[in-house]
């Protein structure tokens, strides 16, 4: 039987579910993959032990890491070649290291919210959408709907700044006429088909609204990057007022799936590890 060592470097990822999900999908292909969480919050050094971390994976045969929170840019300089597609988002969520050790960086983030977007929400106008969150997840979310083909895409965020280099970054690749920034989620949200939201607000130890209930309505398309809980403010307050929904689960599933596939080679099922995702958030843990 083929066996696999891969991992997650980042803080805080005790309740990450990757682990089961990349497991139990590499047991359905006959796969002995063990995947081992690297939580830098039990090391005094924290983010400073990338480095060695890397390294150790190099020397121990992993085939791969995941990178999380706070690593996504400073993994950069150290592997040796990176995808089109993180190095437009300038960043790395995805490590693969080959048998000669070279380790190349890749960005599932965009393409799984795309994928999971694309399954919950196939018939979501593109017209005009807001992007609420303008840091890594939401850099890479503002590159997918723009791939996707959304003709107006409107950054919010509460560091005004941020926005408006995102944007900017965004107008360079896509054109000045597909993007503008504002601090101002009111003024973004009038006539948009779509709100897509990319901050951490909403999850279980942030909890709350990200925006002001007021702002949605029943023809706006909602779409959620927080799983933890599956069911947050924001999604409860759209579906209240009838809006078409896609929780944070799709875009979780769609990372793995693409990590699945860089570590191992493999087609993952998607619909057996959407299911297994959901079995997994929904039981206590």
């Amino acid at each position: 039987m083929r066996k696999l060592l891969v991992g997650l470097i980042g803080a805080g990822i005790q309740r990450s579910l990757t682990p089961a999900m990349q497991e139990e999908e590499a047991r359905h292909h006959g796969l002995a993959l063990h995947y081992q969480l690297i939580d830098l919050d039990r090391s005094a050094e924290g983010a400073t032990a990338l480095p060695a971390l890397l390294a150790s994976a190099r020397t121990m045969g992993f085939a791969g890491l995941n990178i999380t929170f706070p690593c996504k840019q400073a993994v950069i300089p150290l592997v040796d070649g990176l995808s089109d597609e993180a190095s437009a988002m300038g960043a790395v969520n995805t490590v693969v290291i080959g048998s000669d050790g070279r380790a190349t960086g890749h960005n599932t983030d965009g393409s799984g919210w795309a994928w999971g977007f694309r399954r919950a929400l196939p018939e979501a106008r593109l017209d005009r959408v807001v992007l609420l969150g303008a840091g890594g997840a939401g850099s890479a979310i503002a590159h997918a709907l723009l791939r996707l083909g959304t003709r107006r895409l409107v950054v919010v965020d509460s560091d005004a700044a941020r926005a408006a280099a995102l944007a900017e970054q965004l107008a360079a690749r896509y054109g000045a006429e597909r993007v503008e920034s504002t601090a101002n989620p009111a003024v973004a949200l009038a006539g948009a088909d779509g709100l897509v939201h990319a901050t951490p607000t909403g999850m279980d130890k942030l909890p709350g609204l990200p925006l002001p209930e007021a702002l949605l309505r029943a023809e706006l398309w909602v779409s959620e990057i927080v799983y933890f809980p599956l069911e947050t403010a924001l999604l409860k307050a759209a579906r209240r007022i009838g809006c078409a929904t896609a929780d944070g689960g799709h875009m979780a599933v769609g990372q793995a799936f693409g990590a699945f596939e860089l570590f191992t080679g493999l087609q993952p099922d998607a619909t057996r590890m959407d299911a297994h995702f959901r079995r997994l958030v929904t039981t206590p843990r």
